[in-house]
């Protein structure tokens, strides 16, 4: 497979354990269905529960003719370019694979980014979301409980960021301290 860019030959690379191709020369990467997704996944096991979701946000990105062939289809890619990251994907709608030109680290950025600025009222949505998940959703069951379990975990770190006297009050009760 050959590189859509600059044309070189794609070398198999791993990401934790997920293949995918990567360009020696201009180190752009090819993600097939669902690796994307797969390899944040390794990267950031935090970021597990939250999707790369291309088209759902329509306002915060633009489509741009910038024609890249797919390496698999060899038909011309979406380009999409976020307004509020540095991040601009090549989509294939036939394939529905992926081409990053280096922008892999700005999505890993971005989605740390929204974690760590989520309420804990949108945490208990997303506790809620992923609670529903473990019986409908599109992975299998125990990747869907871990999803649900980091975001009960995250949510509880967020509780005491936002209410530090509760984190005091649960420590106090925890030692055995009366509390004041």
């Amino acid at each position: 497979m050959n590189c859509p860019r600059c044309a070189g030959q794609l070398q198999t690379r791993l990401i934790g354990t997920v293949e995918v191709d990567e360009c020696q020369g201009c180190k752009g990467m090819w993600f097939d269905t669902d690796e994307l997704r797969k390899a944040k996944d390794e990267v950031h096991p935090n970021l597990g529960w939250m999707d790369v979701e291309l088209w759902k946000y329509k306002d915060r990105f633009r489509v741009v003719a910038k024609p890249l062939n797919c390496p698999v289809c060899e038909i011309p890619m979406a380009t999409l370019e976020y307004d509020q990251t540095a991040v601009t994907i090549d989509y294939c709608p036939a394939c529905q694979g992926i081409w990053l030109d280096g922008e892999f680290r700005n999505i890993i950025d971005a989605l740390s980014h929204e974690l760590d600025r989520k309420s804990a009222s949108e945490y208990v949505r997303a506790s809620l979301e992923e609670a529903k998940e473990i019986l409908t959703g599109p992975e299998g069951l125990i990747s869907e409980w871990r999803d649900f379990l980091t975001v009960i975990r995250l949510l509880e770190y967020r509780l005491f960021v936002e209410h530090a006297s509760l984190l005091q009050t649960l420590t106090f009760i925890q030692r055995g301290i009366p509390l004041r």
